[in-house]
């Protein structure tokens, strides 16, 4: 079988629009003075969607090792009954790989190069790989949702589609 090369694009809201929200702070953020004029508050980055099927809001850190590269794609999973948030802890780049809501299409995979001071929130549906760290370990912290139902569908792919090196 043929590999795939698929070549990493920059995160950015528009770019990422179709799958859920990146959240950073930019000129575009609504922000406000709080604390006594101390902390700039950056609001209302992302919307966090985990009430159905009397679902709850879930905080976590996930820990991910970083794959041998270059990065073959060997699964993606999606979250019907809710969203899902990853903000990273520490100062490496992560890749970021989607696919659109729906069935599965491979051939509509995409891949991000997301910086250190960008997070990502998956809208309810949306197919993505597992967080997937380049040059170390890295610390993300995930808002997910616990509750009634099954909330992850994985599916196995063969492989053949490859992250270019960025």
């Amino acid at each position: 079988m043929e590999n795939q090369l698929v070549k990493p694009k920059a995160l950015t809201s528009e770019s990422f629009e179709a799958f859920g929200d990146v959240i950073e702070v930019n000129s575009e953020s609504t922000n406000f003075s709080i604390n006594d004029g101390y902390t700039q508050r950056y609001h209302d980055l992302a919307t966090v969607d985990v009430s159905e099927n009397n679902g709850r809001t879930l905080i976590n850190i996930f820990r991910s090792t970083p794959l041998a590269q270059p990065i073959a794609i060997k699964m993606m999973e999606r979250h019907p009954l809710s969203s899902q948030a990853f903000i990273p802890m520490g100062s490496a780049p992560y890749l970021v790989v989607v696919a659109p809501k729906g069935e599965l299409d491979t051939d509509k995979i995409e891949v991000f190069l997301a910086h250190a001071d960008q997070g990502v929130n998956y809208h309810k549906g949306t197919w993505h790989h597992y967080c997937l760290a380049l040059s170390q370990v890295s610390d993300f912290l995930v808002v997910d949702r616990g509750g009634d139902g099954d909330n992850c569908d994985v599916v196995t792919l063969d492989g053949s589609i490859v992250v270019e090196p960025w």
